[in-house]
């Protein structure tokens, strides 16, 4: 197979035949199988008849250098599909999660949504995403909200530089557990973007360290527990709550009421903040769910509050 996408679920059997899913742009996960040294065939088309007279919006990979000169970093560029040459388009960045992920070419349908109404996607695998080797992997290590922000921002930069039809007056940032972390962080550095949701983000580095079972992440990330050291200081100075009085930005926070990875008090924390120092602000609960949404309901929420968080916050454009 030479088609871009993702390889997802894989097997391999004693004679070395692959069975394995792949999503492509413009299409959900599909099986398919193979054998050696023959092309692999689809087995699969569960989605042929939603998927059919749909227009896609096409995905397209760029490159930028980052901020320190040491990587190559890769980002995603979702283009609505019906761009013209004198018109401007908002763009909205989706930060994956982590921070040990990866984005890709593959089918993103919170992506093809906002292309559906004119909205580009940017999707930035800053240092720390997997895929690019172990030292790229390894190069977030003691550094959150760091550096690996600054891939996101360069990316922004990279995207408005080299796409005249974005519109630098309608950005927008989004993600989810470290995406959310991040975008989060991001609205207390800079003003840039007009409207923010970050969803079961961690705010607090020193406090979510106290709340989550995950109660050795920070020793992991950092080399050290947070009370050895100066590191209980590091985490403070990388905390977005620290920062809430700089924030401009209006900020729609969602999290899952029984979220154990990240617990919702993180969340309650930047809401009474951003309160406190007069940032509009929506702090959206959702029942039953954990870290990130799987009820559909809620998933369709999620996303129709989000498109009209955008559009109560983005300018008129042409």
């Amino acid at each position: 197979m030479t088609d871009r996408g993702s390889v997802g679920s894989w097997s391999v059997s004693k004679d070395g035949d692959i069975a394995y899913s792949f999503a492509s742009p413009g299409d959900l996960a599909e099986i398919f199988y193979g054998k050696p040294n023959e092309p692999s065939k689809q087995l699969t088309s569960l989605n042929k008849d939603i998927m059919s007279g749909k227009q896609i919006a096409p995905v397209e990979p760029f490159t930028f250098i980052s901020n320190d000169n040491k990587y190559d970093v890769e980002a995603f560029l979702t283009t609505p599909p019906d761009i013209t040459s004198d018109a401007k388009h908002p763009l909205v960045v989706v930060i994956h999660g982590g921070p040990h992920g990866q984005q890709g070419p593959a089918f993103n349908f919170r992506n093809q949504v906002y292309a559906g109404l004119g909205w580009a996607t940017l999707m930035v695998n800053y240092r720390g995403s997997t895929g690019y080797g172990q030292q790229f992997a390894d190069a977030v290590f003691g550094d959150q909200n760091g550096n690996e922000a600054q891939d996101v921002l360069y990316g922004v930069s990279a995207a408005l530089r080299r796409n005249v039809w974005i519109d630098r007056d309608r950005l927008g940032v989004e993600g989810v557990s470290y995406g959310g972390q991040l975008s989060a962080w991001l609205v207390t550095q800079t003003n840039i973007f007009k409207a923010a949701i970050p969803t079961a983000a961690i705010i607090n580095l020193v406090s979510y360290n106290y709340m989550t079972y995950y109660n050795q992440y920070e020793q992991m990330e950092f080399g050290i527990f947070p009370h050895q050291g100066n590191l209980m200081d590091l985490m403070w100075q990388r905390s977005s709550i620290k920062y809430v009085a700089q924030v401009h930005t209006p900020v729609m926070l969602m999290h899952g009421e029984n979220d154990a990875d990240v617990p919702i008090a993180e969340a309650e924390q930047f809401y009474i903040g951003l309160k406190d120092v007069g940032v509009e602000t929506v702090f959206v609960r959702y029942p039953r769910e954990g870290h990130g949404l799987r009820e559909p309901k809620h998933v369709v929420d999620s996303i129709e509050r989000s498109i009209k968080w955008y559009q109560q916050h983005f300018p008129k454009g042409n």
